[in-house]
Formats: structure tokens, C-alpha cells, sequence
């Protein structure tokens, strides 16, 4: 049985995707800064039939969190085979360039980048085990320079200097990282799962959560032949998904 450790995993996107990967037979560790929480969402995928869950700790700007549920996982598996990167934040508000605060963009990067550095490096020897290593890192079509140097971009007019700004820099890091693990299986991408209803946004998108965690574990269970070192949004380019950085 494969297995898989989503991060953020006890509500929304990140909850949807483990039920997902759950349901194609992989055992899902769910990642949730809150065990409780976390606890509680393993008892409502179980009450589906869903025994292939568990919950794990984990606070992905707390370094000791990190190595904690390194351990544990270790302990329980030699091999991981998918690591989803979906924790994260918004930043809250301001937003814009000349008013949003250092500690706004600190608590951003702490969850949004540095948080999946932290995860990466700490799994990477399980994941190094696997035939089949996929690493996907929840990002966000708003991480584009790109669109968003594009007046034509349907969310141009959506800017946020601190949460695009994280994605665009956790963007950065799954390039180099693709880079660095070429010529082996691993197959490493950027996903945006679409302007999804959830509770980090005021349930204000218009897309579902099914959706959205279907777009992120297509890209998990990509075969060898798969793409490594792009960026998906299927929201913004429905015939092939690849969208510019």
C-alpha cells in the first residue's frame, strides 16, 4: 500500500484531498496543527470506511513539530511515497505593498515557504525510498508574475503583496527543487487547485473543494512519465493545465 502525508489536512482543501488519495487505497498520514482537530477528521473519514487514516501532529513553522512527525511517520513507515505541501496561510490584512507589515510577511513565508522547506528536507529520506516519489506543493495562479503582469488576467485586480508573494517564491523553490532531484522518479510540481469556497478566503470562491483536491491528487499519482517542474492551474488553462510562472 502506497502512503501518502498531506499537511494541513484536517479541514477544506487539504482534508478533501486525503479523502481522495484514501480512496484510491493509499494510507494518508493527515497533518494538523491542532491533534484534535486532526483527530476528529480521521474519525469522519473512518466513519465513511475509511480505516486507511491517521492522524499526525504537526505545525509546519515549529521546527521541533516538524521533526516530531518526521519521527513518528518513521516509525510506522520506511517509505513514503507522496507528500502534498498544503498547509498555509493568508497573511491577513493589509495587503498592499506600502502597508502590510513585517510580521505579516514573516508569518506568511514562516507557512508558506519555509514551512514547506521544513517538511521537504525532513521527509526526503522516506521519499527518497519510494519507486514512485511525488512531491506536490499547494500552490496558488496568483504566485504567476506572469498573469498578474497581465491586465487580461481574470484576477488581475486581486493583488496582495504578501500572499502572492509567498507562492510566487515557494514557486521558485519547486523549480530548483524539480532541478535538483532530475533524472530520478521523483516528479515534483506547483498545483493550484482553483478559487475555491473554503474559510480561507470567507468562502467567497466559486470553486468546490472536490474539485480542487482532485486537481492536486492528479498530479500525486502522476506515473514516472509524468511531468516535474511545473505549474498547474486548471482554472486558468483547462486544455493542458501548464501555466506561466
Amino acid at each position: 500500500m502506497k502512503t501518502a502525508f498531506v499537511t494541513g489536512a484536517n479541514k477544506s482543501i487539504g482534508f478533501e484531498t486525503a479523502r481522495q488519495l484514501a480512496q484510491q487505497g493509499i494510507y494518508v498520514y493527515l497533518g494538523s496543527r491542532d491533534l484534535g482537530k486532526g483527530i476528529a477528521a480521521v474519525s469522519q473519514l473512518r466513519s465513511e470506511g475509511l480505516i486507511n487514516v491517521e492522524a499526525i501532529q504537526l505545525d509546519v513553522t515549529d521546527d521541533a513539530s516538524v521533526e516530531h512527525a518526521r519521527a513518528a511517520i518513521g516509525k510506522k513507515t520506511k517509505v513514503l511515497d507522496i507528500l502534498i505541501n498544503n498547509a498555509g496561510i493568508y497573511g491577513g490584512y493589509p495587503q498592499e505593498a506600502l502597508n502590510a507589515t513585517i510580521d505579516q510577511f514573516k508569518a506568511a513565508y514562516d507557512a508558506n515557504v519555509y514551512g514547506v522547506v521544513r517538511v521537504t528536507q525532513a521527509f526526503m529520506d522516506l521519499l527518497k525510498k519510494s519507486a514512485e516519489p511525488r512531491i506536490v506543493n499547494v500552490s496558488s495562479s496568483q504566485g504567476s508574475i506572469t498573469l498578474h503582469s497581465d491586465p487580461a488576467y481574470k484576477y488581475y485586480d486581486y493583488k496582495g503583496a504578501v500572499y502572492l508573494s509567498s507562492k510566487a517564491a515557494l514557486n521558485m523553490y519547486t523549480v530548483v527543487l524539480a532541478y535538483e532531484l532530475k533524472g530520478s522518479n521523483f516528479r515534483v510540481n506547483a498545483v493550484c487547485p482553483g478559487y475555491t469556497k473554503t474559510d480561507f478566503n470567507g468562502h467567497r470562491g466559486p470553486g468546490s473543494v472536490d474539485v480542487a483536491a482532485k486537481r492536486i491528487v492528479k498530479y500525486a499519482l502522476i506515473g514516472n512519465d509524468g511531468p516535474t517542474g511545473k505549474f498547474f492551474s486548471e482554472e486558468n488553462n483547462p486544455e493542458t493545465g501548464e501555466i506561466a510562472w
